[in-house]
C-alpha cells in the first residue's frame, strides 16, 4: 500500500502544484481549463505508477474532479478551504491505495524500487516549498493589506522558500537543533523592523511560525514515509 500511496501522492503534487499554472488557477472555472487539469491529474498518476489503463486511476481522477468542482464552483478560496481540499485529495489517494495496493507492484517501474524514496523526497520538498508558499500566502492574505511593505520585491516569498528549504534539509539530515538556530537568526534580523510597529510584529510572527510549522510537519511526514520504503540506492551501470 505504501508504495502505491507514495507514487500517487507524488503524482498529485505534480498535478496540483507544478503543472497547474497560475493562469490555470485563475481561469479554472472555465470547463476547458478544468478538463485540462483533470487530464493532467490522470496523466501524472499513469506516469508515476507505470500504469496506463488501470481503472482505479480513472476512478481517482473522477474523485479529484469532484473535489475540485466543489471547491471552485462553491467559491471556497480561504486557507481553511485549501487545507480541506488537500486533505480530501490525500484521503481519496489513501483509500485507493488501500483498495488497490498492487498498482505499483504491477506497474512498469516495479523493478526500480529506488524510485519510491526518490518520489517521497521530491514530494516532501515540493510540499515544503511550493505548496507551503501557496498555503502561507492564503493564510496571510487577510492581513497583507494592513501592512506597508517597503522591502524588496518578492523578498518575503524568497525568504520563506529559503527558510522552509533549510528546515527540510536540517530535519532530513538529522540536524533538528539547527532549526532552533534558524529561528533565532531570523528573530534577530527581523527585530528592528518588527519592534517599530505592533501590527508588523504580529504579521511577521504569524507568518514565521506558520512557515516554520509547515516545513517541520512536511519534513517529519517525509521522514516517516522514507522509513517504510526501500533505501535510496541506485545500482551502478555495468560496464
Amino acid at each position: 500500500m505504501i508504495a502505491t500511496f507514495t507514487a500517487l501522492i507524488f503524482a498529485h503534487v505534480l498535478a496540483d502544484f507544478i503543472l497547474q499554472t497560475s493562469a490555470m488557477v485563475k481561469h479554472k472555472r472555465a470547463p476547458r481549463v478544468m478538463a485540462l487539469h483533470t487530464a493532467i491529474v490522470l496523466l501524472t498518476a499513469q506516469v508515476t505508477t507505470g500504469q496506463i489503463a488501470a481503472p482505479e486511476l480513472f476512478l481517482l481522477t473522477s474523485a479529484h474532479l469532484i473535489i475540485d468542482c466543489v471547491k471552485i464552483y462553491g467559491g471556497f478560496r480561504s486557507f481553511t478551504a485549501f487545507l480541506v481540499d488537500q486533505i480530501a485529495h490525500v484521503a481519496t489517494i489513501a483509500a485507493l491505495a488501500s483498495f488497490a495496493p498492487a498498482l505499483w507492484a504491477t506497474g512498469a517501474w516495479a523493478a526500480h524500487p529506488w524510485m519510491l524514496p526518490a518520489m517521497a523526497l521530491l514530494t516532501g520538498l515540493l510540499v515544503t516549498l511550493t505548496a507551503g508558499q501557496h498555503a502561507i500566502a492564503l493564510l496571510m492574505r487577510p492581513h497583507a493589506m494592513r501592512i506597508q511593505n517597503n522591502g524588496l520585491r518578492d523578498g518575503g516569498r524568497q525568504i520563506g522558500l529559503l527558510e522552509r528549504g533549510l528546515i527540510f534539509l536540517f530535519i532530513l539530515t538529522n540536524l533538528p537543533v539547527a532549526v532552533g538556530f534558524l529561528i533565532a537568526a531570523k528573530s534577530v534580523l527581523r527585530f528592528g523592523t518588527a519592534s517599530r510597529d505592533q501590527r508588523t510584529a504580529e504579521y511577521v510572527i504569524i507568518g514565521t511560525l506558520a512557515s516554520f510549522g509547515w516545513a517541520i510537519l512536511a519534513a517529519l511526514a517525509t521522514q516517516a514515509t522514507l522509513g517504510h520504503l526501500p533505501p535510496l540506492e541506485i545500482a551502478p551501470v555495468a560496464p
